[in-house]
């Protein structure tokens, strides 16, 4: 998550492209589609189970994507770009401090009122300037998803991209997605291993606002 105070609102979605269109080898598990997320509900603007990115981002995503399949690997997107009103949906959601319904799942270790405090929710997401991507790897001989030593969207320490305290296996596996994301234009986010915008994304200060469909 993050904030930012110089903004633009777009409606704008000419430059923008389906990931599995450019990126074929795709799984897309797109979990603000269903009801299995933090909130527990389907969110706001995700109107098909679908990810879309701006064109110059899905062009960098199929290069580190043809990397993981010589190595072996398929990429898994959770989320891409994210309407405003989902952002909104979440910030609805953080203040309203008697739904804990996906506490146990998602933030066992962290009180709801301080999910502001801690950056895990905020009014504006980066995700919503479209070059932005949460995703995995998926083994494709063992046919399973790599072991990352934590899930998406966790709020917690576990979730932080060097968090030392997992096994040599899963921190191996975390350098190779930055890794390999990084060579190819993408910067990670320390706090969410899982989290990468592409270094120079087209739309730093706009955020758009029609939905995923």
């Amino acid at each position: 998550m993050d904030d930012h105070k110089n903004y633009a609102v777009s409606r704008e979605r000419t430059n923008f492209v389906y990931i599995s269109d450019v990126v074929p080898d795709v799984i897309l598990e797109i979990r603000y589609f269903s009801t299995y997320n933090f909130i527990g509900d389907r969110i706001d603007g995700y109107e098909q189970p679908v990810a879309l990115l701006t064109r110059k981002a899905a062009a960098a995503l199929k290069n580190a994507s043809d990397e993981f399949v010589n190595a072996g690997y398929r990429i898994k997107v959770y989320d891409a770009y994210r309407p405003q009103r989902a952002v909104e949906h979440f910030v609805r959601w953080a203040e309203d401090m008697s739904d804990t319904r996906m506490k146990e799942i998602f933030y066992p270790d962290v009180s709801k009122k301080d999910l502001f405090a801690l950056g895990f929710i905020a009014g504006h997401s980066g995700h919503s300037r479209g070059s932005t991507v949460d995703l995995t790897l998926y083994d494709m001989s063992k046919g399973c998803d790599v072991d990352m030593g934590g899930y998406f969207d966790f709020f917690g320490e576990i979730s932080h991209s060097d968090y030392g305290e997992i096994s040599k296996e899963q921190q191996k596996n975390r350098r190779l997605l930055k890794e390999i994301m990084m060579r190819n234009g993408f910067l990670p986010l320390k706090e969410e291993w899982w989290h990468f915008t592409l270094k120079e994304e087209p739309y730093p200060d706009t955020y758009f606002d029609f939905p995923v469909g």
